[in-house]
């Protein structure tokens, strides 16, 4: 009822009576102060008037499970959206519901986590109220091997996601880092659990530095908020509900007919092709990434000639 009175209320540009929404929702006018009363606890600025009645007034940043669906107009991913203030982490909180049967295209979403997750155990910062700290479940009939292709379906999703709400011009470094202007602004981390054969479950983590204002000395060379690029408070609701349009739409290309079917997209948007690069693995080397091969994977030519597909492992990218 929460979540039809907040429809109710963007519909109106003007004060629409307790009586008159009583009677749209079926209510009385009790239940609906109380309705009331509940969206302003969840942060919107609800304006009441004796003799006019309740008025939505802009909100700066709502983050509610509510708000996100509002927005979106997908068929399976967030059909079921989670909200919590805190989690140790949106990756951990999904699993443990996907080993309990929850559905695919569940999003968990939490204004904070404590124990945000980065790759190779590294730390993400996830502090409250300024970030998109997101999780998607995913049950693509696929075997363990192709798995690593859903990384570059989410990067994908993200950089077409908040290019298209903010009009900015963010690129994607093999495999699914998001950067704008040489720094980092999205981190993705995918985690499944599979038999040997088949993906049981895939989850997908996003994180996006969405508010912040200011890095810490040892992040601000390296990281950026989308806040920071625009020039002003940007709605994380509206940042999770375009990245969730954008891969559900490239989700079921993948699924429906296999990598190449976003490949053309994914090299347009890629920012490490053409670049000198240094791929950080067992035995490091230095070369220029040339193509991405139909099964996602980076193809560098090393100073010698010699080509080396890369399917794992860090690649640092000159000035990134």
């Amino acid at each position: 009822m929460k979540n039809k009175l907040l429809e109710l209320l963007k519909k109106y540009d003007g004060y629409i009576s307790g009586e008159d929404i009583g009677t749209q929702l079926g209510v009385s006018r009790t239940a609906v102060w109380k309705y009331i009363k509940a969206l302003r606890n969840d942060g919107y600025n609800i304006e009441a008037v004796t003799n006019k009645g309740y008025r939505l007034m802009p909100s700066d940043d709502v983050l509610s499970s509510m708000e996100v669906k509002i927005g979106l107009h997908t068929k399976l991913i967030g059909k079921d959206v989670l909200f919590f203030d805190t989690v140790d982490s949106t990756n951990n909180k999904l699993r443990l519901l996907a080993l309990e049967g929850t559905e695919e295209g569940t999003v968990v979403i939490a204004d904070e986590q404590s124990g945000g997750k980065g790759r190779r155990g590294h730390i993400w910062s996830s502090p409250k109220g300024t970030g998109l700290w997101m999780s998607v479940l995913l049950k693509p009939d696929i075997t363990p091997q192709e798995a690593s292709r859903i990384t570059l379906v989410a990067g994908l999703s993200v950089c077409q996601g908040i290019n298209a709400l903010l009009g900015i011009n963010s690129g994607i470094k093999w495999p699914n880092d998001i950067i704008i202007e040489g720094k980092k602004v999205c981190g993705i981390l995918t985690e499944m659990n599979a038999q040997i054969d088949n993906v049981e479950f895939v989850v997908v983590g996003i994180g996006v530095n969405v508010n912040t204002e200011f890095f810490s000395d040892e992040l601000k060379d390296v990281a950026v908020s989308l806040r920071q690029v625009t020039c002003g408070k940007v709605k994380r609701s509206e940042v999770a509900a375009a990245i969730i349009e954008r891969l559900e739409e490239n989700y079921n290309k993948y699924t429906q007919e296999g990598f190449l079917a976003v490949k053309a997209d994914y090299e347009k948007n890629c920012i490490t092709l053409k670049r000198e690069v240094k791929v950080i693995a067992k035995d490091s080397f230095n070369g220029r990434a040339i193509a991405i091969n139909n099964d996602g994977e980076l193809i560098v030519e090393k100073e010698n000639g010699e080509q080396v597909t890369v399917f794992s492992g860090e690649v640092s990218v000159r000035g990134v």
